[in-house]
C-alpha cells in the first residue's frame, strides 16, 4: 500500500502539488464547475468531481468520463502589531486533482475513481513578527485516493459509498526564543491513514434534486523526528493529529431547463481538535488547539446558453474555527467572504471550465490569546485576501 500511496504522491508532485489554505487546513475548492458556482455542487454532482463533492451524483454519469483540473491561488494572509504590519511569504500555490467515472449502460451503477487533495496548510511567517516562539512555518500535504461505487436504488435516487487511502507529511516549525538567534524547534513526519466518505441524492422532480454527503474521521499518527536547535535534532518522534469528519448538505432548483440555483450547507468537526499530542524520548506537554466547528454557506447559480456554454457565480461564508483565546498564526483563521465566477463549454466529447474565486476576511483583533513559555502572543490584528483561477477539463470516451 505504501508504494501505491508515494506513486499517487510522486503523480502529484510532478504537476506542482503545493499547500494551500481555506477554513481551519480543508481544500474545498476542487473542481472548476462546482467552484464556479460557489462550491454549491452537492444537488447537482453531475460530473465525475462528484467523487468529492457527491459520490451519489455520478449515477448521472453513463460512458467513461476523465477529468483533470487545477486549483491555483495566491493567498495573503496578513497581520499587524505596533505599527508593523506581516504577511504570509509563501504566497503562491497549486493543488491538481484527477477524476474518472465509468457508468454501465445496462446497470444503474458507476464506478469511480478520484486523486485530490482535501486538506492542507502552507504558511510561513518573518523572523520578527512578535509570535515566532508561537509560529513560524507550516506545511501540510494530504493526497487521497478515493474509489466510489455509486447505485441508483430506486428512480431518482441514488447512494453511494468508498473508501479513501490518504498519505500526508508535515513540516512545523517555530521559534525557541523571542529574538532570531539560528534557534527553531520543527516537527517533521508522515503517515497513511484510512476513511470512507457515503454519498445520497434524490431528485425527485426534473426541477429539484437534494443532495447529501459525509466525510469520515481519520487519525494521523505522524512519524518522523523533530529538532530542538540548538540542543538537539533528528529526536524520533510521533505526531497524533486528528482529522475531522465534515457533512455536506445541498438542495438544487432548477426553474427552467437553463437555470440551476443551489444552496449547500457543509459542516466541519473542528472541535474533534482539542490537543495534539508528540510522543518522543524528551517528552513534552501536550499542544492545546480547542478550535471549534464550523460551517460554509455556499450558494450558486448556473445559467445554460445555447452551443454548450454556460455562465455561474456563487458566494460562500466560511466561519472561523479558531478562538481567540487559542489563535495560532500558523493556521489564521479568520471569518471570509468568498465571490466566485464561471464559465464552462460542453461539447461531444471535451468540456473545459474555468473559475475565478476571490476571497476576504475582515479585519479581526485578538485579543487575550496564549502566551508561550517565551512570553510572546498571538494578539494583534489579523485579516486574508485570496484570488484563486481553477481550471478542469473533461473527456468523455
Amino acid at each position: 500500500m505504501k508504494h501505491f500511496f508515494y506513486l499517487c504522491l510522486s503523480w502529484l508532485l510532478a504537476l506542482g502539488l503545493q499547500e494551500g489554505m481555506a477554513a481551519g487546513f480543508r481544500l474545498s475548492s476542487q473542481d472548476a464547475f462546482a467552484s464556479g458556482r460557489g462550491e454549491a455542487f452537492a444537488a447537482t454532482a453531475d460530473n465525475p468531481s462528484a467523487i468529492y463533492y457527491n459520490p451519489a451524483g455520478l449515477t448521472q454519469i453513463k460512458g467513461l468520463q476523465a477529468r483533470v483540473g487545477s486549483y491555483n491561488i495566491y493567498l495573503a494572509p496578513g497581520f499587524e502589531s505596533n505599527g508593523r504590519r506581516f504577511e504570509n511569504e509563501t504566497k503562491w500555490h497549486v493543488v491538481p486533482q484527477v477524476f474518472t467515472a465509468y457508468g454501465f449502460e445496462k446497470l444503474p451503477m458507476t464506478i469511480g475513481f478520484g486523486v485530490y487533495s482535501p486538506y492542507g496548510l502552507g504558511v510561513k511567517w518573518a523572523q520578527d513578527t512578535g509570535f515566532r516562539t508561537i509560529a513560524l512555518q507550516s506545511k501540510m500535504k494530504y493526497i487521497t485516493a478515493h474509489p466510489v461505487v455509486a447505485l441508483e436504488v430506486l428512480p431518482g435516487m441514488s447512494i453511494a459509498a468508498g473508501p479513501t487511502f490518504n498519505y500526508s507529511k508535515v513540516d512545523l516549525r517555530q521559534g525557541v526564543f523571542p529574538v532570531d538567534a539560528g534557534d527553531v524547534f520543527r516537527f517533521k513526519g508522515e503517515d497513511e491513514d484510512v476513511g470512507f466518505t457515503a454519498g445520497w441524492r434524490w431528485q425527485p422532480h426534473a426541477k429539484l434534486a437534494l443532495g447529501a454527503a459525509y466525510r469520515s474521521r481519520t487519525t494521523m499518527a505522524y512519524e518522523g523526528y523533530t529538532d530542538l536547535i540548538p540542543i538537539y535534532s533528528h529526536m524520533d518522534s510521533r505526531l497524533r493529529f486528528p482529522i475531522p469528519h465534515n457533512v455536506v448538505m445541498g438542495i438544487s432548483y432548477r426553474p427552467t431547463e437553463k437555470w440551476n440555483i443551489e444552496f449547500n450547507a457543509d459542516f466541519t468537526e473542528w472541535s474533534r481538535l482539542n490537543q495534539v499530542t508528540l510522543d518522543q524520548a524528551f517528552p513534552l506537554p501536550p499542544f492545546v488547539l480547542n478550535w471549534k466547528s464550523s460551517w460554509y454557506y455556499e450558494v450558486g447559480v448556473t445559467r445554460y446558453l445555447d452551443k454548450g456554454w454556460s455562465l455561474s457565480a456563487g458566494y460562500i461564508f466560511n466561519q472561523s474555527c479558531m478562538p481567540d483565546a487559542f489563535f495560532n498564526p500558523l493556521v489564521a483563521d479568520t471569518d471570509k467572504h468568498f465571490i466566485t465566477f464561471g464559465a464552462s463549454w460542453r461539447g461531444a466529447k471535451a468540456a473545459l471550465d474555468f473559475a475565478y474565486q476571490f476571497g476576504h476576511g475582515p479585519p479581526h483583533t485578538v485579543r487575550g490569546s496564549a502566551i508561550s513559555a517565551a512570553g510572546q502572543s498571538a494578539d494583534g490584528r489579523y485579516d486574508f485576501t485570496s484570488h484563486a483561477v481553477l481550471l478542469s477539463f473533461q473527456w468523455r470516451f
